[in-house]
């Protein structure tokens, strides 16, 4: 509800259709009367505060915000003390496989396993076990697709590489890709706010693979599963689970890949996906290549459940989607702030990215105000990013609190400017 007081109308206020404050009259009293609330662009002294604060103020890209009315009590039954090679333990970790398979409707066969490392970890085993034996295309746009590109140029040293860079805020043009080469890419750019419009430009009669890091998409955007043979995400992004696991999910292809390729280079036992020139079913089952947590298990299992009670992944993309029209609908009503991502078709969902007119002392000072109150941490832009905002948008995210950090942002911006 907008707030309104009693007031001595001064030269300062002018009546507009937008961007000022609409003055109007009280029948009532016959005072004239002013949101509180307003859209001054007078110095933020002249803004008044926000009043209400956000339930969550945890924006952070990850780890993320905890579902709604999330209570440790929903780790009670986790197995403290028992091995994960017990009974109990594998069917906890065959739960969190099946209960993942089942909420992203993955094709039946479609692997899905639990690795060490996050998505770093899921990703780097999959560079370092399948490439190789083809030539690769990596596509850049941000930080962790330069890291992609690194370890395939620098570390792993394959001379027949391709790399398509674009700067912060854009895409590689798609279509210079070769699809018979294996194809590395991320969908989602965590650090630039950047996506791939859709899975169109990828071929079904593709000869090479497709390696696609999908940490802060999945559970968040449509992704055509069968456009991807290799796809990885980390528990602490969209469902906001715990770090240090991440998730591997195998096409066919990728299977057929590892069992007829050996890499001419040494892999660490945390790399390793096959035995005897045949792929490790068993980490497909729950039967991990080192020791989970069980406790960081038994949370990924309350993120299913959450998913599960607000309507499954159709009402996570949801949510997400109305959360990045709260900013949408924000950035059009203010001229100072704007997408890092240059069209609407590659915004996106999820790690949303801001450029902010003020200089960089300014917005630090942005920043630190808003933590300091209490109703916004950890929303610099990454450190190898352009400096700005980067908000998490996930499903976690309630729609309310991004309506309410939106006010505060705007008052913040008015006093450091």
């Amino acid at each position: 509800m907008t707030l309104r007081a009693p007031i001595v109308i001064n030269k300062r206020y002018t009546v507009k259709s937008s961007g000022m404050a609409i003055i109007t009259c009280s029948p009532a009293t016959g005072k004239f009367l002013i949101p509180l609330r307003h859209n001054s662009t007078e110095k933020g002294k002249d803004k008044m505060k926000p009043t209400r604060v956000p339930n969550n103020p945890c924006f952070s890209s990850g780890p993320c915000a905890k579902h709604p009315g999330y209570s440790v009590e929903e780790l009670k039954d986790t197995p403290f003390g028992r091995s994960h090679r017990s009974k109990p333990g594998k069917e906890k970790l065959a739960e969190a496989i099946k209960r993942t398979r089942d909420m992203l409707g993955l094709p039946d066969d479609y692997l899905v396993g639990i690795v060490p490392a996050s998505d770093t970890g899921a990703f780097e085993m999959c560079l370092w076990s399948m490439l190789g034996c083809r030539g690769v295309d990596v596509l850049v746009w941000e930080s962790f697709s330069k890291g992609w590109e690194t370890d395939i140029t620098k570390q792993l040293k394959l001379k027949d590489t391709r790399v398509f860079e674009a700067e912060y805020g854009k895409l590689p043009d798609l279509k210079q890709v070769d699809f018979k080469n294996d194809v590395v890419f991320v969908w989602n750019g965590t650090t630039s706010g950047v996506k791939v419009p859709n899975g169109d430009w990828i071929p079904d009669n593709r000869e090479g693979l497709t390696l696609c890091d999908a940490t802060s998409a999945i559970f968040a955007m449509d992704v055509p599963y069968h456009k991807l043979d290799v796809i990885t995400f980390s528990w602490q992004k969209v469902l906001g689970g715990e770090g240090a696991h991440g998730m591997l999910i195998l096409s066919p292809r990728a299977v057929q890949r590892l069992e007829s390729y050996t890499p001419a280079w040494p892999l660490p036992k945390i790399f390793r996906l096959t035995k005897g020139g045949k792929l490790n079913k068993d980490i497909f089952a729950g039967s991990t290549i080192n020791t989970p947590s069980m406790l960081a298990n038994e949370d990924w299992l309350a993120t299913m459940k959450w998913a599960e009670s607000v309507g499954g992944l159709k009402q996570l993309i949801r949510r997400t989607n109305e959360n990045l029209a709260v900013f949408e609908e924000f950035v059009a009503k203010n001229n100072w702030i704007h997408f890092l991502a240059e069209t609407k078709e590659i915004r996106s969902s999820t790690s949303v990215c801001f450029k902010v007119d003020l200089s960089d002392e300014k917005l630090k000072a942005l920043i630190k105000t808003l933590e300091k109150e209490k109703v916004a941490y950890d929303i610099g832009s990454y450190r190898d990013a352009p400096s700005g905002l980067r908000i998490w948008c996930g499903a976690t995210i309630e729609k309310e609190d991004l309506e309410c950090l939106c006010e505060w942002i705007e008052w913040a911006y008015n006093l450091v400017k």
